[in-house]
């Protein structure tokens, strides 16, 4: 054997030898975590839960500065009178007035907060898995940047102001609604109003309805909903208008991280991915 054959032989167990742990990940690492897979069904209820149950204990632990946060609601009502927006405490006497359309803003505002977010991430699970994670995404990213908001800017809700006049419509009614009031406030933090997922939530909720639903009377009820929860956070004195803003602020955060994990917007992903989905990203199926 000549020295050719020896070097062939070295240069074969070079090629062989596995790769080292400290070489880092394999090109394409990034971009297999990054492509849609199909949910998996008991993970996504696990994840889901355990998320709520995180976010409600740290919304609930962060500490009730209930004089900082009556003087952020002066200086919150003060700027939207500045504004000309101030007409929330007019709405909610308005509306208090008609007691089955407050009554059923209570209710509204206790319930399908829950009801319609859940209701959208089956419709994704079941419709859309492509998109579920990536839309998953936004909500949890949204949530989680409306925790800094309660940390650091504690506000008290109109109903709770001193010096004013605004009703608190679920104490006024005695009907069951907000945490934040009657017998059940003492398990909800008093003082983060600032910024509302009620308003984070449904709009997340109207974009996607909106985004991919293909029935267009099922599309308008999706933008009518936020708009329709603007009233009601209003209307039950639980909001300000500039709350709502923070809540759409937390949104396009949470649409941000989005497109820098994904590449693009959750909606314009692929419908559908393929139970044995590999490394390479799945081709786009038309809706």
């Amino acid at each position: 054997m000549g020295d050719s054959t020896v070097t062939t032989l070295e240069e074969g167990r070079e090629q062989a030898a596995p790769r080292s742990v400290t070489d880092g990940p394999e090109p394409g690492a990034l971009h297999r975590l990054r492509a849609p897979r199909r949910p998996r069904f008991w993970f996504e209820i696990l994840l889901i839960a355990v998320s709520y149950w995180t976010y409600s204990l740290i919304r609930n632990a962060v500490p009730e500065q209930r004089t900082q946060a009556l003087s952020n609601a002066d200086w919150i009502w003060k700027v939207e009178h500045h504004l000309g927006i101030a007409v929330e405490e007019t709405i909610n006497h308005s509306v208090n007035s008609v007691t089955w359309l407050i009554v059923g803003m209570n209710y509204y505002y206790a319930t399908l907060h829950f009801i319609v977010t859940l209701s959208v991430l089956v419709w994704l699970y079941r419709s859309h898995p492509g998109r579920y994670a990536a839309t998953r995404l936004v909500l949890f990213a949204t949530t989680a940047v409306a925790l800094v908001g309660y940390y650091f800017y504690p506000l008290a809700p109109p109903r709770l102001m001193t010096g004013e006049h605004f009703i608190d419509t679920v104490v006024v009614h005695q009907t069951w609604g907000s945490m934040a009031s009657g017998d059940l406030k003492n398990m909800s933090n008093q003082y983060a109003a600032m910024p509302s997922m009620h308003i984070g939530w449904s709009l997340w909720c109207g974009l996607t309805i909106f985004a991919l639903a293909s029935v267009p009377w099922v599309r308008v009820l999706g933008l009518l909903y936020p708009a329709l929860t603007l009233v009601v956070i209003v209307a039950t004195a639980n909001h300000f208008w500039l709350d709502a803003v923070g809540g759409m602020m937390c949104l396009a955060f949470g649409f941000g991280v989005a497109r820098l994990w994904y590449g693009t917007l959750p909606y314009a992903l692929p419908r559908q991915v393929a139970r044995s989905a590999g490394p390479t990203e799945p081709a786009p199926v038309k809706v």
